[in-house]
């Protein structure tokens, strides 16, 4: 078997057996095509034949072409996950790739906005036409679910009911996440008084949110949206992924347990949640230094 064919292969097997979704997959083949390439110019032919020097190799590529710690990492796991199949389909004795570790990343706080701000720009939007309507749902939910805008945009109609959301997140792992009030009425509003015009000039079936054209509403359209009202709103440095951050920092910062939080945003681990201690920690001790009279 030539090492193109087992990463047919492997990349038919995560599509089918795991359920990955086609931008995963994707994403597998862009890094391992890579690791081919490296492969094919040591004359390496026979998947069992590859080294773990031909490994090293491959990261010493990575790291000649400048790319970040997290690039390297995602590339070095797509080959580590080649060589676990290799072993597991009995093409390889062993595990080539078994001690390569990721380069250590720089650690990156998320960023949140403030509660004023994010009220700020949650009241930007105040017209009643259909887009309008559409606009401040989208943004009342990004808020209220901490969904990440590639599951917002892929929720149905049916998959809203009463106070929850069922959100489908990575892995195809779906996950109910309570909406409030406010994101409730701006929903209601969209749903009653919106969605039925857009909805009559294309094909949205099924679709929550509807773009301009009757269709299922875009990621880059989400993302404009975003960004307009941002702008209006005098914002800076906002995307739909703030919404995330600052949903999981408010929760934080007003007593919610880290674990609910974790279910929350869909993270399988809680140590992917953690971070966001980090940034509420930062925000007491600097409230600390600046209000108490012997902190400095």
């Amino acid at each position: 078997m030539t090492p193109a064919q087992a990463v047919e292969r492997l990349l038919r097997q995560l599509a089918i057996e795991r359920g990955l979704s086609k931008h995963t997959i994707a994403a597998y083949r862009r890094d391992l095509t890579g690791y081919l390439a490296v492969l094919d110019a040591r004359g390496v032919t026979d998947a069992s034949a590859i080294s773990a020097d031909d490994v090293a190799a491959f990261r010493t590529s990575l790291a000649d072409r400048g790319l970040a710690p997290a690039s390297v990492s995602r590339h070095l796991s797509a080959a580590k996950a080649l060589h676990r199949w290799l072993v597991d389909e009995r093409v390889a004795a062993d595990d080539v790739a078994k001690d390569q570790r990721p380069p250590k990343q720089p650690s990156r706080l998320p960023k949140a906005i403030s509660v004023s701000q994010m009220q700020r720009l949650l009241e930007t939007v105040s017209g009643d036409d259909p887009a309008s309507l559409r606009d401040r749902a989208l943004l009342e939910l990004l808020y209220a679910t901490g969904a990440r805008v590639s599951e917002l945009i892929a929720l149905d109609v049916d998959d809203v009911a009463e106070s929850l959301v069922k959100v489908t997140g990575k892995g195809a792992k779906q996950r109910l996440v309570p909406v409030g009030s406010y994101a409730r009425a701006a929903l209601d509003a969209w749903l009653v008084r919106g969605r039925a015009a857009l909805a009559t000039k294309g094909r949205g079936g099924p679709a929550l949110l509807l773009g301009a054209r009757g269709g299922r509403l875009s990621r880059q359209a989400a993302w404009d949206i975003v960004q307009r009202v941002a702008e209006e709103a005098d914002v800076p440095h906002v995307s739909p992924h703030t919404f995330r951050h600052s949903f999981a920092t408010h929760l934080l910062e007003g007593g919610a347990d880290v674990r609910v939080v974790q279910e929350l945003l869909g993270h399988a681990s809680v140590a992917t949640t953690q971070i966001y201690t980090h940034v509420t920690a930062d925000t007491l001790r600097d409230m600390y230094t600046t209000a108490h009279p012997r902190a400095r």
